[in-house]
């Protein structure tokens, strides 16, 4: 006698062929950009070893230390008294290379293999990675080494965001895209938080494998994802996502053929037409250029800013609060930490992620969905310029007492707020005249000529 199947089977057979393919691809991608984000930490941490006050250190037995120095454990060339201008420099140069890199790396996404690109992006990333850990086994003390290499990593680590957040809008539809990429985008902290625990381990002994070990660990998804990235559903046999557009069409259902999935459409309906299909070379829309990106509508993105504004808003109301009631007291301050960075990661994880997939999936394009690329690198180039401009313009308030800086940071989110009125001003329009459509045929519907 036989028993029943097992439970747990029962369980993994609710799951189609598409499930299965759609959790892959996004838990590798998942993993690609925690690695990203991963080989990027270790120089916030390390800093601290680059310059510290090794008066509180013991004094090595050594003839060419004076007693009265305190930076002989002081890496050169971050020993003088400039170094807060040194370290600065590095971080500028990554952060400025990484910006302007963005607004090029879209383009170069759309016209090449996402699998070699993406691969090739993180085998690179690895090792100017590394080899800024190498310096410390090398004995390299020149300056302009350390921003070249920066500067090498902030261009080659613009092949991630677009490439992930494509190959994500290309395997699921807009209705998911929100909740899904909302919980995918995690894996920036994930890889935050990893980048640290790494770095963390070798710090204070030898702080290049504080860089090595990230490397070789990005370098090593790079060929897990040369080896199991796969673009496109269709080119496993796997039904391709309806993008919707705001009136709840598809926006492939008047033009099939845009897709070049051919017979795919209907996998199910005979072995031969997916036979066919495998091994037919799948047409591949024309790469859009970058002010073709820019021309997109804004006025079809539905939602989205009606969830960032409030969002925005909130985070203006609660930075005023934390300037005078976070400094009462260590854990008021964590506190409100917490909630400020829950109500800024919100619209920003929306914004750079499902966002950014609905207008490269936009109906104007006719289903060509080689915008996605330049759309999320605009839209992450953008940001990154914020992110490079932010800690400049702290150092540069700061020296006025920090409550300016609380209000610099305070003004540029009701500058967002303020960009963000106009798209849900055409949002609530859009949606009133839902509405008197949906109005308009029920009132046919009940009382018929």
């Amino acid at each position: 006698m036989r028993s029943s199947l097992a439970p747990g089977v029962c369980f993994l057979r609710t799951f189609s062929r598409d499930s299965w393919f759609r959790g892959f691809i996004l838990l590798l991608t998942f993993f690609i950009y925690t690695c990203y984000h991963m080989s990027r930490k270790p120089i916030s941490v390390v800093k601290s070893r680059l310059h510290q006050n090794c008066s509180e250190l013991v004094k090595p037995i050594n003839d060419s230390y004076s007693l009265n120095d305190t930076t002989w454990c002081d890496w050169a060339p971050f020993d003088k008294n400039n170094y807060k201008e040194l370290l600065g420099a590095v971080d500028n140069a990554f952060l400025v290379a990484y910006a302007i890199g963005m607004f090029i790396s879209g383009t170069f996404g759309e016209r090449l293999p996402l699998r070699y690109y993406l691969s090739a992006g993180m085998l690179l990333s690895g090792l100017f990675t590394s080899l800024f850990g190498l310096g410390y086994f090398w004995n390299i003390h020149m300056l302009w080494y350390f921003v070249l290499i920066q500067i090498c990593n902030g261009l080659v680590q613009t092949t991630g965001w677009p490439s992930v957040v494509t190959c994500v809008g290309n395997w699921f539809g807009k209705g998911k895209r929100g909740l899904i990429m909302g919980i995918w985008n995690s894996h920036t902290s994930v890889g935050n938080i990893l980048g640290s625990l790494i770095a963390g381990m070798w710090v204070n002994e030898q702080w290049g494998l504080s860089f090595v070990v990230p490397g070789v660990l990005t370098a090593a998804m790079g060929v897990l994802t040369f080896l199991f990235l796969i673009e496109y559903p269709e080119d496993v046999d796997c039904t391709t996502p309806q993008h919707h557009t705001s009136d709840g069409l598809d926006e492939n259902q008047d033009n099939p053929a845009d897709l070049g999935n051919g017979p795919c459409i209907n996998k199910e309906s005979s072995l031969e037409s997916a036979a066919r299909c495998s091994k037919e070379p799948r047409a591949q829309p024309a790469a859009i250029s970058f002010l073709g990106a820019l021309r997109i509508p804004l006025t079809l993105v539905p939602n989205r800013p009606g969830t960032c504004l409030p969002s925005s808003m909130l985070v203006a109301s609660w930075m005023f609060l934390y300037n005078y009631i976070g400094q009462n007291g260590i854990t008021n301050s964590i506190v409100m930490l917490i909630v400020c960075g829950a109500l800024v990661n919100g619209p920003y994880a929306l914004i750079t992620t499902a966002v950014s997939a609905d207008l490269g999936t936009h109906k104007s394009l006719k289903g060509n969905s080689k915008a996605l690329s330049t759309v999320t690198a605009i839209i992450d180039g953008t940001g990154s310029i914020g992110a490079a401009l932010g800690p400049l313009l702290a150092g540069l308030i700061s020296p006025t007492g920090w409550n300016n800086v609380f209000y610099m940071l305070i003004s540029a989110d009701i500058l967002a707020c303020l960009l963000l009125c106009r798209l849900v001003y055409k949002e609530l329009l859009a949606w009133k005249s839902s509405l008197s459509r949906d109005r308009g045929s029920s009132l046919a519907l009940t009382h018929p000529r």
